[in-house]
């Protein structure tokens, strides 16, 4: 038995209804069963009254380097809400913040989009601008000089971008961005990959570089 061309689209959207059902569930900023349920029966809702296209991502799910992926997220989310409060309550500090440019090694739609949310999500880092054809991301940060300076925001963008591509990308996708197909187990694939990308720091407006 064949299913209907309208019923089998509608199969070939499941990636969208469950990136809609992760999205609402980072909107509401609490990880429950309703929230979760809420954004699947949501991302069925939009794909029935706007139905698009399939998603032509060749993703692989690698689950060990998803979990690594979650689990550093986490601990960057924690670390960083400290980081914030500790300079809020430092008054006698003004803070200098900068936008910084990063060249992504992948511009795909996908990889950019999770790896611009991560990075918004963190405390301390605002992604306001993204350059789909050339693979920019733009961060404000709040404090440059407390998070180490241009290149370590540079190279923490960077690692983050690894590991979304580690946890979802093709063999070769990883071999067109530079890094070594296989498990991912630590920093080690990072030192071999082509990250002598140019980066691009802007003051941002009323401060003095």
């Amino acid at each position: 038995m064949t299913l209907h061309p309208r019923r089998r689209a509608w199969f070939g959207q499941w990636p969208t209804i469950l990136w809609l059902a992760v999205a609402w569930t980072m909107l509401w900023g609490d990880l429950t069963w309703a929230n979760i349920l809420g954004g699947l029966a949501l991302g069925v809702v939009v794909t029935l009254v706007f139905p698009l296209p399939a998603i032509g991502f060749h993703v692989r799910v690698r689950p060990v380097s998803l979990l690594w992926l979650v689990v550093h997220f986490l601990w960057d989310l924690v670390r960083a809400s400290f980081q914030v409060a500790f300079q809020a309550l430092h008054v006698t500090r003004v803070p200098r913040g900068a936008v910084i440019g990063v060249r992504l090694r992948n511009p795909a739609d996908l990889y950019l989009t999770v790896t611009a949310e991560l990075s918004t999500l963190v405390p301390g880092s605002l992604v306001v601008e993204a350059h789909r054809l050339t693979g920019m991301l733009y961060l404000h940060v709040l404090d440059l000089e407390a998070y180490g300076g241009e290149e370590k925001v540079r190279a923490d963008v960077l690692a983050l971008e690894e590991r979304v591509l580690y946890a979802l990308a093709s063999d070769e996708e990883l071999e067109n961005a530079g890094l070594p197909v296989g498990p991912w187990w630590g920093p080690a694939a990072r030192a071999q990959a082509t990250a002598t990308r140019p980066s691009v720091v802007r003051p941002v407006k009323g401060e003095t570089p």
